[in-house]
């Protein structure tokens, strides 16, 4: 792919990349995004750029008062934050031709980064919408009024406690917020909870403006992790069968694919369920950071195999020569699409 005459514009709600053989349409205040190659029916491999930029501010984490066993970070009250110099400094190398269209900010306790309002600000100043996933501890008013005026989207994560949850998403809720999320880890630990959940989203009414709830695969990951995956292909469908039978809105993070595309064969309406579906685009249209500024494929890379050692954004002056065409993500990212190619939409690593 050549990407040539690549041309960005930024409106006030509406930011839109022009190229060749890459477009992409980005909707600030719903999050729509629709990308397109040479033509409408043509689908690129990948972007000249991360479209999407998960991006960690901080390390800092009690949990619900105090760790949470299966967290792949193995988080601790002890922990690091990212200044606002350094995620400006971070951010201006990735999004050298203005193509960033949104950031995901990964936090653990919400008022551990001194930063984190201002990092949000400075996102919405240069036209990035700012999202984060939080675990409703410690949501306070102020808290709330300050995520509901800058983020695009907010997830709160289940955790088993109900009232820290569901009372955070009336919080955002009722100050104005539609993209608001449960995320719910999936994994046979809390198989039986996440049908529970689903339940309980059409009982409790601190839920009755939920967006949706978007369960995540659990990765064999993390010290402190031990949990255990969901590896058959039954148990998904019988969620999913779950969830429709319901009537309530769901989603997968794109590590269960895979697994959710097989789930689905046989549906009726699986062609456009397929549609909806999104497989592994780390490295092709995201890339992850962590709070130190270094860069993975995804979170879930760092440290591991060839990314054992990470690539340094501080250290580097040109992000397109030397960290995305950077021959150990040129690998990565070749791997992906033959894959891809081959209709395996599973984790490219983790066997799950």
């Amino acid at each position: 792919m050549h990407f040539n005459n690549l041309k960005i514009k930024d409106g006030e709600g509406i930011k839109a990349c022009n190229s060749d053989d890459y477009n992409y349409i980005f909707n600030k205040s719903t999050g729509l995004f629709v990308r397109w190659g040479e033509n409408k029916e043509d689908d690129p491999k990948y972007a000249p750029f991360p479209e999407i930029l998960d991006i960690e501010i901080s390390t800092v984490c009690n949990g619900l008062g105090k760790p949470c066993s299966w967290c792949y970070k193995a988080n601790t009250h002890v922990g690091t934050n990212m200044t606002l110099e350094t995620f400006k400094e971070v951010v201006s190398k990735i999004n050298y031709c203005n193509g960033l269209t949104q950031v995901a900010l990964g936090i653990g306790d919400i008022d551990a980064n001194k930063d984190m309002y201002d990092i949000m600000q400075y996102c919405r100043d240069i036209g990035i919408i700012p999202n984060l996933t939080i675990n409703g501890y410690k949501l306070d008013d102020y808290h709330a009024k300050k995520l509901s005026e800058l983020a695009g989207a907010v997830a709160v994560s289940h955790y088993g406690n109900d009232d820290i949850c569901f009372n955070a998403i009336k919080k955002l809720t009722d100050l104005g917020m539609d993209q608001v999320n449960i995320h719910k880890l999936l994994a046979k630990e809390t198989y039986k909870s996440c049908f529970d959940l689903v339940d309980k989203v059409k009982l409790d009414k601190r839920l009755e403006k939920l967006n949706a709830i978007v369960f995540l695969l659990l990765k064999p990951k993390g010290s402190r992790n031990k949990f255990h995956s969901v590896e058959e292909v039954d148990d998904y469908r019988k969620l999913i069968d779950c969830c429709f039978e319901k009537k309530v809105d769901f989603g997968f993070d794109s590590c269960s694919a895979g697994k959710f595309l097989k789930a689905i064969e046989g549906r009726e309406n699986e062609k456009q369920l397929k549609m909806m579906a999104e497989p592994c685009e780390s490295g092709l249209f995201s890339f992850y950071c962590d709070v130190n500024g270094v860069a993975y494929p995804c979170s879930f890379m760092e440290g591991e195999g060839r990314w054992e050692k990470g690539i340094n954004l501080l250290e580097i002056d040109d992000f397109k020569g030397e960290v995305w065409y950077n021959n150990k993500l040129i690998e990565w990212r070749e791997n992906l699409l033959d894959k891809n190619k081959k209709g395996c939409f599973d984790c490219p690593y983790y066997d799950i």
